[in-house]
């Protein structure tokens, strides 16, 4: 896979990104642009437990129809899942009907809620004290990225400790990417020169 694509539109992307409509607005809008929220890095977290084994387009392609199945993932309303809406939820051809991802994700609700019942924020907070300090330069080339870290296996740790499931150290490199803590967009995409530009101003 190239490094850099440039579309129709004449614009240099991560390869990654390739020519699919959705990847190119999801790499544009949203892959390594800080988020923050509890609500947001729940969904975050979730979604990309489901992806674990599969393509994250697979995921993205599947996003709306996963925020309708879990109630636009709000922590309690996900956390307060029956067994009997979780056979429901195995029924729907809309999302991924992975028995122990719908109950991993219904668990690490009800502990996020734990979390962040007394102390909104919590979530936002735990996970971006593992942001590392940002990159001198962009990644030369997509073989610079790495799919694990220190820094996400240190997080992954401290959520199994919490009782989170699916969140290997590889998922949640991966949500570091897609939520901003690290950018990792590489030299000649535009998006790594927009950040130079900004970090030189």
């Amino acid at each position: 896979m190239a490094s850099v694509v440039t579309g129709d539109d004449g614009v240099a992307r991560c390869g990654w990104a390739g020519t699919d409509a959705e990847y190119t607005r999801y790499h544009d809008e949203e892959w390594g642009t800080p988020l923050h929220g509890d609500r947001p890095l729940f969904e975050k977290i979730s979604l990309e437990g489901f992806q674990a084994g599969l393509s994250w387009i697979t995921i993205l392609r599947r996003r709306e129809n996963f925020r309708a199945a879990f109630h636009g993932f709000d922590i309690a309303r996900v956390a307060a899942l029956t067994p009997a809406e979780a056979d429901e939820l195995m029924l729907d051809t809309g999302i991924i009907r992975n028995r122990a991802k719908i109950e991993a994700t219904i668990g690490n609700a009800a502990i996020t809620l734990g979390l962040v019942r007394d102390h909104p924020g919590a979530l936002d907070e735990l996970l971006w004290s593992f942001a590392p300090s940002p990159r001198a330069a962009p990644p030369a080339t997509l073989a610079d990225i790495p799919a694990v870290t220190p820094e996400s296996t240190a997080m992954s740790r401290a959520l199994r400790a919490l009782g989170f499931r699916f969140v290997g150290p590889t998922t949640l490199y991966a949500l570091m990417q897609s939520s901003g803590m690290v950018d990792d967009h590489v030299a000649g995409c535009f998006r790594a020169a927009e950040a130079g530009a900004v970090g030189a101003a």
